[in-house]
């Protein structure tokens, strides 16, 4: 057993050094031998959850159990660059949701970008390239005439169309991390950059290209999670729905109006905050889900129904924890984890609109 390295993952109200070592300790007991990180043993794997549990890991120091998180990847992707959104406890034989979602897959670049930077390996990095290559590719084929990406293909080839706000900013993240690999391969790709700064547009400027998915807190802060949305455009965008999504000293409601505050929601919405600079405000969101914290495992409960005061539903998850680790070495000034999340150093893509 490795000793993780905690000193950036120590915050004043959220996690003590004994605490932070002990939900890394967590993270990697639900991680199979073969690198599988399910939501938790017994429960699925999807790609997108399996790589910030990974990225977690890497901020934490845990290099080796991060490669191997990336090497099942590469070892378990389909011809065609996808992944399965399912897969019953991490076994890559056993799926069990055989569609194809496109932020699901494109999130590879996220993970192998965060990687590099924490590690420095070369070698790491040409080995994962054809992975990256063919699931930017496999998501590019379904980019639509203005700029958004559909959802999925299903198990018969048959494109889902239809774009989700929160999924296309997420591939927004992963496309700047994606030319930034490429950058540093000095393998340029033209295409990647025209398609990136249509779907930037798009997020931008046609939300109607979009599902309306507005009861969602996601859908409120990943178009400035995932990068396309900054400086005092974001902030904005912020403050508008704040008192709609987050409970004072409970946390970020996942959907209203249901009383049920989730730490995932609650983990991304304090690493946008650190994104565009509200590093006190971020702080408060984590000090508040700490009634998540399960102080046997370290792990973290996925969420809280607060009128009816309960833990629902009742499952531990390694992307709750790792959400949480990833904003945690934000605010502790983790230099690959803030690489990748104020995207200073990445990639905005050819569209003019873009860089404005």
């Amino acid at each position: 057993m490795t000793t993780p390295r905690t000193e950036h993952l120590v915050l004043t109200g959220v996690l003590t050094a004994e605490e932070a070592a002990q939900t890394v300790q967590g993270i990697l007991a639900v991680q199979r031998a073969d690198g599988a990180i399910p939501w938790f043993r017994g429960h699925h794997l999807d790609p997108w959850d399996h790589t910030e549990a990974a990225m977690a890991l890497d901020a934490a120091g845990e290099h080796e159990a991060a490669d191997r998180a990336y090497t099942w990847l590469a070892r378990h992707q389909n011809k065609d660059g996808s992944w399965y959104a399912a897969y019953a406890d991490g076994d890559a034989a056993d799926i069990t949701d055989r569609g194809r979602e496109t932020n699901f897959c494109a999130y590879i670049a996220v993970g192998v970008w965060h990687h590099y930077l924490a590690t420095g390996d070369d070698t790491f990095l040409d080995r994962m390239w054809p992975s990256v290559v063919a699931a930017v590719e496999f998501v590019l084929e379904l980019q639509r005439p203005g700029g958004q990406i559909g959802w999925k293909r299903e198990d018969d080839g048959t494109a889902v169309e239809d774009a989700l706000l929160t999924g296309s900013s997420s591939v927004h993240h992963a496309l700047r991390c994606a030319l930034a690999i490429a950058e540093e391969r000095e393998e340029p790709q033209p295409d990647w950059e025209l398609a990136l700064g249509a779907l930037r547009h798009a997020i931008r400027r046609h939300p109607e290209r979009f599902l309306d998915k507005d009861r969602y807190s996601m859908d409120w802060y990943y178009p400035v999670l995932g990068g396309a949305l900054t400086g005092a455009e974001a902030k904005e965008r912020i403050e508008r729905d704040w008192d709609r999504f987050v409970v004072p000293g409970l946390g970020v409601r996942c959907v209203v109006p249901n009383p049920w505050v989730t730490g995932g929601e609650s983990a991304e919405l304090a690493l946008t905050l650190w994104a565009v600079g509200e590093s006190d405000r971020a702080l408060e969101i984590l000090q508040s889900i700490q009634h998540l914290r399960d102080r046997a495992s370290g792990l973290y409960w996925t969420g809280y129904v607060f009128d009816s005061r309960a833990i629902w539903p009742e499952e531990l998850t390694s992307w709750t924890a790792g959400s949480l680790l990833l904003a945690v070495a934000a605010l502790g000034g983790d230099e690959a984890t803030c690489a990748v999340f104020s995207g200073d150093r990445l990639p905005l893509g050819l569209d003019p609109d873009c860089c404005q």
